[in-house]
């Protein structure tokens, strides 16, 4: 699975973000997750319907631009660049984990450009009677069992698998940690950066996904989004964890295009 990829220049300090972009249709962005950008089925899904635009996150691959991206509030503008330079004045929005945070920090910064809006296991609210758990000073099997279920999975060591070339190995390797690190630099210590005193301003649509058996964002979280955002529904994914595209891509695609649908 795959999507032809576009390059799009804001910053000299920055380099060009690298979007895939793939489908016929109305617009739609998708923001990643703690992984980084993939295109994934859920992605071949959507595009059957839309016209899919999935951007990188900044410092996905160049660490040194985030000096350049101080905080949440940096990364939403460079977004609206992004966004202008691709000619996307209104679209709708997806979000998952990390870019789940994104996508609502955006659809609260800019509510016109944001017709429908969907958050995927959304970071960025903190409770601290159900703490997010730390993905990040966790043993190797721990973290891959918060962000997408048990390690001995087949579909899991499939998702995680290194190429069998030894160079090709340390880039992949190299490439997941500095993913990690640049939603990190967003996040850390706790991902709270005071979105939801923002959350009132989102005027789109929104549907809120949540895998039933999510171990990093506890389910509670779902309903806190719903009640910080007006025209909100909580739909819950039985049998899904953290990425319930992942575990459950059907009922997730499904729910995504029926809500989708003009």
């Amino acid at each position: 699975m795959t999507a032809p990829i576009t390059s799009i220049k804001v910053a000299e300090e920055i380099s060009p973000t690298a979007v895939m972009i793939k489908g016929d249709g109305p617009p739609l962005v998708y923001l990643h997750g703690l992984l980084g950008p993939e295109w994934d089925g859920l992605l071949d899904d959507l595009a059957k319907k839309r016209r899919v635009h999935a951007p990188a996150h900044v410092g996905s691959d160049e660490p040194e631009e985030l000096r350049h991206v101080d905080g949440i509030y940096d990364l939403v503008l460079y977004y609206d660049e992004v966004f202008d330079r691709l000619g996307l004045e209104q679209f709708d929005l997806v979000g998952h984990s990390f870019g789940g945070m994104v996508a609502a920090e955006i659809a609260a910064a800019y509510p016109a450009r944001v017709r429908k809006l969907a958050l995927i296991d959304p970071l960025g609210l903190w409770r601290d009677d159900e703490p997010v758990e730390d993905y990040l000073m966790v043993a190797p099997d721990r973290q891959v069992g918060l962000l997408l279920g048990d390690p001995a999975r087949d579909d899991v060591k499939a998702k995680l698998a290194l190429p069998d070339d030894p160079e090709a190995q340390l880039q992949e390797i190299l490439h997941r940690v500095t993913v990690m690190a640049s939603s990190a630099h967003f996040l850390w210590p706790i991902p709270e950066r005071g979105l939801k005193k923002r959350l009132h301003r989102i005027r789109a649509e929104t549907l809120i996904l949540w895998g039933a058996d999510d171990r990093l964002v506890p389910q509670v979280y779902a309903h806190d989004f719903a009640a910080k955002i007006a025209k909100s529904e909580v739909a819950i994914i039985p049998g899904a964890g953290h990425a319930p595209q992942f575990d459950q891509r059907a009922a997730v695609s499904e729910k995504l295009l029926g809500f989708l649908a003009p």
